[in-house]
């Protein structure tokens, strides 16, 4: 770690004591131009540096995000949140600018001059409300008491009420961009968090001038251009048919929430490839590179992993698998999917449709289980033979035949994103018995998940956008259980991405386009995409014994979604009025 650091903080003064120059790419031999991807996460950010002909990663770095996730207390006052609810400090993010990237060109072994470009992607729905020259409204003194003013995570789904208000009253109206989006517009997406704002805490509302993804909110710092990604712009912000809902639908919602649109939200969209700006003098500090070099239009990381993996043409689902997982894919034609995150002309690469879905809880799920409920004898046996406990729960999981442990269970420990779009629904688990084990739970809530990506592919399946191949990206890749059960469960080979930074390559692959090295996207994803084949095959022997575990997950998926929603609803009112009897 030390090591690192002093190399990092030499590329810094190297740099900084070099005359600020703007970087032309086409002046560099190929060999010798190299460009960076910035991937911000949930917990972390990671910068990998690559050379821009042909995507090779020649050094990566990561940084921890201080203050994590704040879901219990706010960091600056220690005053209590309520259920649902996950805060950021943007503080982190700039962090890993002056952390991360550095490091990683040290690690590089490069010469800081040779980057012709910077490209980043983040979470979303993650967003945070800003000042006119994007001071983050939680760094003003007299706001940084109300948790409203800070970052508003991914995963923050106390926006429920008002995700639901904008579906019914979308829905009653006959608005037309609501199929876009599968019939149900999410509490994580930027609407629905505003809205909360506005009728929570009307003052910070008001003092916001702006109301910023952290994707563009970061281009921003980078570069001082404020504009909006058409990724985010769409899947999260409701602009479809280059407009966003109309004042009369938002006075519907709420009268004093009319002109969000208009003035809370960037009036400058960009296209996903293009180049942002330059970077400024400031970043340059921050990040020891060169003042002037290109600055990538922001992206989502789902959504950017796409043409790392090579993929830009119809039929092919690339599924990002991390503490959630998010499944995009591309068309030639519109088509409104049920239960869909959306589907946004230019979304993913220009001149197609790309279409999103997803889960709210993956790897977070099985975190929450060895957290929380894994008997300290398996950690005992773990540490005795130098594994991590997930390690040994899927050996010990893997070592059984399909439906021996007799358990069901639904991934809803962090809500449904796709197909039910309800945040407020939970976690189910049946068949436990005095005899059930640990890792019979564990491998029952990975078979869940599986299950849940095949109800997307079903409903993508059912909808006219075929899924040809399935391809597997993200953190999730190094379980091989769970990526062998995922084959069988919905029975085709799956690809991987051949790489372990996706992200940040996606990242880096549209910098190399905002710095003229590739034309446009689709030459940059031939040249600088990586994928396995055919890595999982599935077995026919346990795809037909899954098939009889999925159809049992479907009926408790119909009778706890739909059948009997009101249930978990009613739940969670009886849980958040505990908390607030205890003082909670």
């Amino acid at each position: 770690m030390l090591r690192a650091f002093f190399c990092a903080l030499d590329a810094v003064q190297s740099i900084a004591q070099r005359p600020r120059a703007i970087v032309c790419a086409n002046e560099m031999p190929d060999s010798s131009r190299h460009v960076i991807g910035v991937d911000f996460g949930t917990l972390s950010g990671r910068a990998v540096v690559v050379r821009a002909t042909d995507g090779a990663e020649l050094g990566d770095a990561v940084h921890v995000y201080p203050h994590a996730v704040m879901s219990d207390e706010l960091a600056a006052t220690g005053a209590p949140l309520g259920p649902n609810w996950a805060l950021q400090d943007p503080d982190d993010y700039i962090e890993v600018l002056s952390e991360a990237v550095p490091a990683a060109v040290a690690a590089a072994g490069i010469d800081p001059a040779s980057v012709v470009g910077i490209g980043t992607d983040f979470t979303a729905c993650t967003v945070l409300p800003v000042l006119t020259d994007g001071t983050p409204l939680c760094r003003v003194e007299d706001w940084r008491s109300h948790p409203h003013a800070w970052v508003k995570l991914w995963r923050h789904h106390a926006a429920q009420p008002q995700a639901d208000r904008i579906t019914d009253v979308a829905a009653a109206r006959g608005e037309a961009w609501l199929g876009r989006y599968g019939g149900r517009i999410s509490s994580e997406w930027e609407f629905a968090k505003a809205l909360q704002i506005l009728e929570e805490d009307p003052g910070v509302y008001g003092a916001m001038d702006r109301f910023v993804e952290a994707a563009d909110w970061i281009v921003w710092q980078l570069c001082g251009v404020e504009l909006r990604n058409a990724c985010t712009a769409g899947y999260k912000g409701i602009y479809q048919d280059d407009r966003y809902p109309s004042e009369d639908y938002l006075a519907a919602l709420n009268p004093q929430f009319a002109r969000f649109a208009a003035e809370k939200l960037s009036p400058t969209l960009a296209q996903l490839g293009a180049r942002a700006g330059s970077l400024s003098a400031q970043a340059a500090d921050w990040t020891g590179l060169a003042e002037g070099i290109a600055v990538a239009v922001g992206n989502v990381d789902a959504h950017v992993t796409a043409p790392a993996a090579g993929v830009t043409e119809p039929g092919r689902m690339v599924a990002i698998m991390g503490t959630s997982t998010c499944h995009v894919m591309v068309g030639e034609a519109l088509a409104e999917v049920p239960g869909m995150c959306g589907v946004v002309n230019g979304g993913i690469v220009a001149g197609r449709w790309g279409y999103e879905a997803g889960q709210s809880g993956v790897g977070d799920i099985f975190a929450w289980f060895v957290e929380n409920a894994v008997p300290p004898a398996y950690h005992e046996q773990a540490r005795a033979l130098g594994i991590d406990v997930h390690e040994h729960l899927s050996a010990l999981g893997a070592a059984q035949a399909v439906g021996e442990h007799g358990l069901i269970a639904l991934d809803w420990w962090s809500g449904n994103r796709s197909v039910l779009v309800d945040h407020e629904l939970s976690g189910v688990l049946v068949g436990m018995t005095l005899a059930t084990r640990a890792h019979e739970i564990y491998r029952a809530l990975i078979e869940s998940t599986a299950f849940g990506a095949r109800k997307i592919i079903d409903a993508f399946n059912g909808s006219g956008v075929p899924v040809r191949e399935f391809i597997a990206a993200g953190g999730l890749l190094k379980n091989a259980l769970l990526m062998q059960c995922y084959a069988d469960v919905i029975g085709q080979p799956i690809s991987v991405i051949d790489s372990d930074q996706g992200p940040a390559l996606g990242s880096a692959l549209h910098a190399a386009v905002a710095a003229g090295v590739h034309a446009d996207v689709y030459a940059a994803a031939q040249a600088m995409g990586k994928l396995r084949s055919n890595v999982y095959l599935p077995d026919a022997a346990r795809h037909s014994a899954y098939d009889e575990l999925y159809a049992l997950y479907g009926s408790l998926h119909d009778h706890f979604g739909r059948d009997q929603r009101p249930l978990m609803r009613s739940l969670q009112a009886i849980r958040e009025r505990g908390m607030r009897a205890s003082g909670r």
